[in-house]
């Protein structure tokens, strides 16, 4: 008897090791697969200007670090206590313009290192929704608590989002012909924008998305459609019922090994949990023998891993 329907995955060609280096652009769920990333201590680069959630605000990212179009002091804006910048997440802001810009152009100058010399580019889509600043009809990846009369909201078209993709992989193509670039669209429900609306805005999303996959210029990963159609059932939400939980990412985390992981990095994926799991445990007497016995043990297996792999850093 089968309870589920399962979308076919196949297992990719050019899967990722320890020694692929990879980018993870985009929406909050773009942030759950790098965190996983970043615990097997992979080489990543995760959303150096935070989280951004439509598909312009990644463009103008990507052409910007591309380009080095540095950021000036009148790009910035000063707003409840803290410098922001329209083009980065709120976890960006500052409470100098100096530092601010700082780290703006030092997150531009990073990101056209790792495009330059990356093997995989994921790029989650959260959303076709859009606002654009009525002043001067700048498209921003985040409001940061502006009175909402100050923007006119969008929903981007199919055509739009599909040009908006094409020139991703045009200035990603443009340094670096070799990476394999992956599109995903994010299981996250924006029911902010209304419930009908999030349901136009995934479908824009996918259907432009798709566009990209068929002419062979990109590759296509469905954690939408896992959660909609695998894990279809609020108990694998959080209590806001429009985030996936720990449970489901994990779920879809393990789908994304399975299709993406070479077999050859699971012993090693192993040993870095382990030594994770080792780092997070709590004795109930520090100074006892045994614990410091389990101590040296677990400094001897961090020291033979990082002499195979330098860059891990626990």
């Amino acid at each position: 008897m089968k309870l589920q329907t399962q979308v076919p995955l196949k297992q990719a060609e050019n899967q990722i090791d320890y020694a692929s280096r990879l980018i993870v652009l985009g929406s909050c769920f773009a942030n759950n697969i790098g965190d996983k990333l970043a615990f097997y201590k992979f080489q990543t680069l995760q959303n150096p200007f935070g989280i951004l959630f439509h598909p312009l605000a990644i463009e103008n990212l990507i052409s910007r670090a591309i380009h080095q179009k540095h950021y000036l002091g009148e790009e910035v804006f000063f707003l409840n206590e803290r410098w922001q910048c329209y083009d980065a997440h709120s976890d960006l802001s500052s409470v100098t313009k100096e530092e601010l810009l700082g780290s703006l152009n030092s997150g531009l100058l990073e990101t056209k290192l790792w495009i330059a010399k990356a093997s995989h580019i994921f790029v989650t889509l959260g959303t076709a929704w859009t606002y654009q600043l009525k002043e001067s009809g700048k498209e921003v990846a985040n409001c940061h608590k502006v009175p909402q009369m100050a923007f006119q909201k969008q929903l981007l078209s199919i055509e739009k989002i599909n040009q908006s993709l094409e020139a991703i992989v045009h200035q990603i193509r443009s340094i670096n012909s070799l990476a394999k670039i992956v599109f995903t669209v994010s299981p996250v429900r924006h029911l902010k924008d209304g419930f009908v609306e999030n349901q136009q805005s995934k479908a824009h999303l996918i259907s432009a998305v798709h566009q990209i996959i068929k002419a062979g210029n990109a590759l296509y990963f469905p954690s939408y459609e896992l959660m909609m159609d695998e894990l279809r059932d609020y108990r694998f939400y959080e209590t806001d019922m429009i985030h996936p939980n720990d449970l489901a990412i994990n779920y879809i985390w393990e789908k994304f090994k399975k299709s993406w992981m070479s077999d050859t990095s699971y012993k090693t994926m192993d040993e870095v949990a382990a030594i994770q799991k080792g780092l997070n445990h709590r004795p109930f007497n520090l100074e006892s023998e045994k614990h410091q016995k389990f101590l040296r043990h677990l400094k001897e297996r961090m020291i033979l891993l990082q002499e195979q792999y330098p860059f891990m850093k626990f």
